[in-house]
């Protein structure tokens, strides 16, 4: 019992750490054909793709760009900042 508890606890502390997002948050500055650049930019979505999300961005006022482990979403939202659009990282499920 007490070598499955163990395991377990183990297990635990190898599993990737994945529940977290970058969101993107609409501003008053950006042009929203350089919010699809930079998604295309940095992410390498396609055109439709950014499209769909800087829309997303524009019509809602966010939208998630990337999911990962929290320190590869932290360094998104840092790239973000670099290129001027407002961003933040965020554990999944806690919108």
């Amino acid at each position: 019992m007490a070598g499955t508890e163990t395991s377990r606890r183990e297990a635990t502390r190898v599993l990737p750490d994945s529940g977290w997002q970058t969101v993107v948050w609409d501003d008053p500055v950006n042009l929203m054909s350089y919010v699809s650049f930079v998604f295309r930019t940095h992410f390498g979505f396609d055109a439709q793709h950014a499209e769909e999300l800087m829309l997303r961005v524009h019509h809602r006022g966010s939208a998630v760009v990337a999911e990962g482990g929290r320190e590869a979403m932290e360094m998104h939202v840092e790239a973000m900042h670099g290129y001027g659009l407002w961003a933040t990282i965020r554990e999944v499920g806690t919108q």
